[in-house]
């Protein structure tokens, strides 16, 4: 004998689900840190993930070798990027959860002589913090209303980079490194490409600043071999782990 399922049934069942759902995407909420929290969890670090570098002074991460960017997160920073802003408070699209300080998760000696309020958290977007000098870039909400925002990582692709640095794994890291490779495949390309048209230095910055400000946003430097020079890389940098101190 079968029985139907009553509509008070159906109801119970439907909040129930619904009660799941919103169980998960609250813990999905919770592991980008740093949402409405007064005390900033330090982000665990994975020595045995922590990438060496090649001759070339790329990235090697063991696990990931089609990802090979030559900055880490700490000489991103330190250089001078996203006009200061970064990890500026903000409100997000995607998890409707407010965010601030998160950069205090990572480790302290990435900030060595940075001043966070100034290149790191600053409100407003300020060129003079760029490397280049230049502004570049969409804004959290262009990446948001494209679905380049998942919500494990609010900020955007540079806070997944420097999770993953330090050893962090998730599902959306093909994801991200798949981004990453198109980004370089095209605008690497485009500014080499312009470096020699003009039969210029790799370091002539005059050269496309807007192009190189955006590849270091994406953990990138040309170098001399990308024109078909040779580098020579230091002592520290041959295939030793790079030090996270």
């Amino acid at each position: 004998m079968q029985h139907s399922i009553s509509f008070k049934q159906r109801k119970f069942n439907k909040t129930f689900v619904q009660g799941i759902m919103a169980s998960v995407e609250k813990l999905k909420r919770k592991s980008s840190n740093c949402a409405g929290e007064t005390k900033i969890k330090k982000a665990k670090v994975d020595k045995e993930k922590l990438p060496k570098r090649n001759k070339r002074g790329e990235l090697k991460f063991a696990d990931h070798p089609d990802f090979r960017p030559n900055r880490t997160p700490k000489e991103i920073l330190q250089a001078g990027a996203f006009g200061g802003g970064y990890f500026r408070p903000i409100k997000s699209g995607v998890t409707n959860e407010k965010y601030k300080d998160c950069w205090k998760e990572f480790p302290e000696h990435w900030f060595e002589g940075v001043k966070p309020s100034l290149s790191i958290a600053n409100s407003t977007y300020d060129k003079s913090r760029n490397f280049y000098k230049v502004k570049c870039g969409a804004s959290l909400e262009e990446w948001e209303s494209s679905g380049w925002i998942k919500a494990q990582d609010p900020y955007g692709w540079f806070q997944w980079y420097c999770r993953f640095y330090l050893g962090r794994r998730t599902e959306d890291d093909e994801r991200q490194i798949g981004r990453w490779n198109r980004f370089l495949s095209r605008f690497k390309t485009n500014l080499v490409n312009k470096i020699k048209k003009a039969d210029a230095s790799y370091d002539n910055y005059t050269i496309s600043p807007v192009i190189r400000q955006s590849l270091l946003h994406w953990g990138y430097q040309i170098v001399p071999q990308d024109l078909g020079g040779k580098r020579k890389p230091s002592e520290e940098e041959s295939e030793k782990n790079v030090p996270l101190k």
